[in-house]
């Protein structure tokens, strides 16, 4: 199958090359099938078979998000799903900030919500290469979210932001790759600043679900890389890597356990 564009962007890592397609039945599995090409980047207008977590299906009105897909091989000491669901959602969320002037939170561990909205979902696969997936909702309105029963769904137009979808995908691709960089020079804490702080929950009372089905409660002193540090009412400190968590809440508020809308790869 041959594009129907191909963009170039003057970054070091992630899409030197971006390859666009007018339909795809995913983004991710394409990218997966394609010959080695460190940094490759796909973009479909639209898919057919999109998936997010678990597999869940996904729709849109075709030219309505960035539905996108970068390849890379990291280095052994960032195959990690936090550091890459991080470095991903960090990145995004720095565009979003361009794009819409307005701030995202990442709601654990693949989703970007703006004023409570889902806006962005991350899907990373791992095989011989990773393939990091992105679904930025560009231009829907609430009617359309609202048809597809997906009411806590938002898109930056929603926010008063006009988005073309080649400007979309250069500020993403940008912010990918300038976090990929700072990945690989070493400034792993500096990132992982980036993702605690936008996260949030740092020094809040917290539910944590695990994915062995429990749901510890508790005050959450300190979140990283390495894992969760849960203070329990009665003051034991349980450490919880972060592999093991499938969602963080606000202790007694209930956010959709299954996420808001599914990513869009």
């Amino acid at each position: 199958m041959n594009p129907t564009d191909t963009w170039t962007f003057p970054t070091a890592h992630v899409g030197r090359r971006v390859l666009v397609f007018d339909e795809l039945d995913s983004t991710n599995t394409f990218a997966a099938a394609l010959p080695a090409d460190v940094g490759l980047v796909v973009v479909a207008r639209n898919q057919t078979a999109g998936r997010g977590r678990f597999g869940r299906p996904w729709r849109s009105r075709p030219g309505a998000a960035l539905l996108m897909s970068v390849v890379l091989t990291p280095p052994p000491e960032l195959r990690r799903p936090a550091i890459l669901t991080a470095w991903a959602a960090v990145a995004v969320a720095e565009a979003v900030r361009e794009l819409a002037g307005v701030q995202a939170r990442i709601k654990w561990p693949n989703d970007l919500l703006v004023r409570g909205k889902k806006v962005c979902g991350i899907l990373i696969e791992q095989g011989a290469r990773v393939v990091a997936g992105v679904g930025l909702n560009l231009t829907q309105t609430a009617d359309e979210f609202a048809a597809l029963g997906l009411p806590d769904a938002a898109s930056l137009g929603m926010f008063g932001a006009a988005v073309g979808l080649r400007d979309a995908a250069e500020a993403v691709v940008r912010n990918l790759d300038a976090v990929w960089s700072r990945l690989l020079a070493g400034e792993r804490a500096a990132v992982e600043a980036d993702w605690k702080e936008w996260i949030g929950f740092v020094g809040r009372d917290v539910e944590v679900e695990r994915s062995d089905g429990s749901r510890p409660t508790g005050r959450l002193r300190d979140l990283s890389f390495d894992g969760l540090e849960l203070e329990r009412p009665d003051g034991t400190v349980v450490r919880i890597p972060p592999e093991a968590v499938e969602h963080i809440r606000e202790a007694g508020a209930y956010l959709n356990s299954v996420g808001i809308v599914d990513a869009h790869v």
